[in-house]
């Protein structure tokens, strides 16, 4: 029986040092970190008028998609209430 099942596979692996010879889970965490760091610095980011830019057009493309899904929204309730009736009143209860 492999290592894998006789631990149970929704067992986490112990945190000392790995059987191969590599870092353990907790010494592992710095050096995540500074990865991490190391590839953000680098990112080309952009400058404010970039931004600016990208946000508007982001926006700008935003509402057009909910332009456009609410138009259809619409067409189709239409649509809907014109093939299969719409007799809203009978729907709400009477006191």
């Amino acid at each position: 029986m492999s290592e894998s099942t006789a631990r149970g596979a929704g067992t986490p692996a112990p945190l000392g040092p790995r059987r191969d010879g590599g870092p353990g889970r907790l010494k592992s965490i710095p050096v995540f970190y500074r990865q991490v760091v190391a590839e953000l610095r680098k990112v080309i980011w952009p400058d404010r008028q970039q931004l600016i830019t990208y946000t508007t057009v982001v926006l700008v493309f935003v509402t057009v998609m909910v332009a456009i899904v609410a138009l259809l929204d619409l067409g189709f309730s239409q649509a809907v209430v014109a093939v299969f009736g719409g007799d809203t009143d009978a729907a709400t209860p009477t006191p």
